[in-house]
This record gives C-alpha cells, structure tokens and sequence, in this order.
C-alpha cells in the first residue's frame, strides 16, 4: 500500500506539505501540481480511518437545506460541495422542505453520526443545534441567520429587498406590494423590511395590507399574488423576494390576461413584477421584470471555507460574513466579516 511519505518522495516536499495539500490548506501552487501529480502516479488513497479517529469525526459533511428543488439552493449546494471534495470531504445533503421537524431529526443523525461539521440553512427560527455545538462540532449557517453562536454567511437581505424595491419606485410604480417568505424565515423578513424602506425614501407609505407572506415556493407566490391582483384596489406592481416566489408571480400575472408593465404609466391591465433573484424558469416573457441578481454559489463557497478553517482547529468568535448578494462578473459576491 502507498504510503504518504512515498507520495512525498515522488513529489520532493515534505510528508506535511503532502497533508497540507491533501487537507485544502494554503500551500503553493507549484507544489500542489507537483503533489497531485505524485498522488495520481501512485495512486494513493489517504488513511480516512485513521484520520477520523484523530479528529473523533469522520470526514463526512452534512448540508442540511430547505429546498434542493430550488435552483438557488442547488447552486448553494455545489459552492459547498466543490469547496469539501477539494479538501477530502464528502458531502451528505439533507433537504428539510422547510420542516423544523425534519430538520431536527437530520441534525440527530449528523451528532450521533460523529460527521465532521454541518452547513445549514435554516428551516426554523432556532434550529437544534445544541447537541452538536456540545460536541464542539464545526456548524456553519448559510444564507439564513441563526440566534445560536455559530459562523454565519449571509446576503445583506435588507439592501436586497431595497434595491429591488427601488427598482420598481424609479420605473414610476406607487402602490408596490410585496411577496415574501414564513414570518420565521429572516431572509424573508429581512427583505420585507427593505421594501418597506424603499417606499419611505420615496416618500411612500409602506401599506401593511400590502404585505403577504406565503411560503418561498411557486404555489406560494401564485396564491399570494392572485389575491392581490383580485382585489378592488389592487397593487400597480409586485415585488417577490426570491426566485420562486417570482415564478409564481409571473403565473399570476398572466393567468389574469395582464401584461408585464415597464413603468407605472402602462395603465390598468398591467402591472409591474420585481423579483429578488434569479428566474430559474420563465412563465412569460421577462424582458420588463426589475430583477435583482444573486450569486448564491458564493454563499456555498464561503461557508464550507469558514467549516473547514473551525475543523483545522480554528478557535476564535463565531464570525459573520455578510455578502452584498449581487452578482457581479466572475460570479461571486463581495463580502463583509462583521
């Protein structure tokens, strides 16, 4: 059987350089060539048994997601994945359809599992993470905030739901609802506070029956945008706070015979639609809809790098990344450590 000091002969470094390389730590870019060309020519396979007994953990990963169906999830998912299976990590993904129950019980099987560490974005309010923080395991919460002392990324939703708010009050729309997600989802929340800000730069008054929250799926913003748009005084413009939510939307819009409205001078069989996010699909077309783009791949890549840093024995606060959210060329959001 190869050995790592085999390895390390063959690529002239030393056996930790070889560990360095193999565990996805800061090593040059010359000796990884060079260590992963010796890895290839031996064919070595790292001792995971002996490596989990040292760490009393196994070299498994648990994503714990809300909605894997979600494309902004599975893009959340594969920044998490590329990130682990570079640093010899396998990733198992549990998807909680938004289920503080189901959540709870996958977060058992990863305590009682011994998995390395956990990247969760949350189904509940204060997801139970006591059993694993007690372990000390890695818990890294993503895209979602949670109260517990965890490391955290996040967009800045609040700016989020402002900006695409604004978007639609600069297109001259006065009378803006908002589709948002659970009034125990932050993202949700967060984003609906945004709105509310917008109209008040604008001089607007943010109506609460204006604001509906439903779930962060398509039927929930269908059903929630229908009502609306059926109502006596209905709204001159939509604003859906993530991507399904938007799709649902749009269905809405079109089951009623109304046309997407460019600016709030269309008239009343139209009506503007602004949507946090990217369409994953479209219902009709879009070319008028004030969309605000993320990069939640971003949002993958950082956590499962915050995951790794605690399970190399990082010991410091929790720390808190908040990421702008837009999507900028290269694809990958600016971020803040707070």
């Amino acid at each position: 059987m190869t050995r790592i000091v085999d390895v390390a002969r063959r690529a002239g470094v030393s056996t930790a350089t070889v560990s360095r390389v193999l565990n996805g730590k800061s090593v040059r870019p010359e000796l990884v060539a060079a260590v992963r060309a010796a890895v290839d020519e031996l064919d070595y396979v790292p001792d995971r048994t002996a490596r989990s007994l040292r760490r009393r953990s196994s070299d498994v990963v648990a994503l714990v997601l809300p909605d894997v169906e979600n494309p902004f999830f599975t893009a959340v998912a594969r920044g998490v994945e590329d990130v682990a299976q570079e640093a010899g990590f396998s990733v198992v993904l549990c998807n909680t359809d938004d289920d503080p129950a189901k959540e709870a019980r996958y977060l058992a099987v990863a305590e009682h599992e011994n998995m390395a560490g956990v990247v969760i974005a949350a189904a509940s309010a204060s997801p139970a993470l006591a059993g694993l923080l007690a372990r000390r395991r890695a818990v890294v919460a993503v895209d979602r905030a949670v109260p517990d002392a965890v490391d955290q990324v996040t967009f800045d939703n609040v700016a989020l739901g402002r900006r695409a708010a604004g978007l639609l009050v600069e297109r001259g729309f006065r009378r803006i609802a908002c589709v948002t997600g659970p009034r125990a989802t932050t993202t949700a929340v967060d984003r609906a506070t945004g709105w509310r800000l917008a109209l008040d730069d604008a001089g607007l008054v943010p109506s609460d029956d204006l604001l509906v929250h439903a779930n962060f799926r398509v039927d929930g913003g269908y059903a929630a945008t229908s009502e609306l748009l059926a109502r006596p005084t209905a709204p001159d413009a939509v604003l859906a706070t993530n991507n399904l939510v938007g799709v649902g939307a749009l269905r809405a819009v079109a089951d009623r015979h109304l046309d997407l409205a460019a600016s709030g001078a269309a008239g009343g069989t139209s009506v503007g639609v602004g949507i946090v996010g990217d369409l994953p699909f479209a219902t009709s077309r879009t070319d008028d809809v004030a969309l605000v783009p993320l990069s939640p791949r971003g949002l993958g890549t950082t956590a499962a790098r915050m995951l790794l840093e605690r399970l190399d024995g990082l010991d410091v606060a929790p720390r808190r990344v908040v990421q702008d959210g837009a999507a900028p060329p290269g694809g990958t959001s600016a971020g803040l450590h707070l």
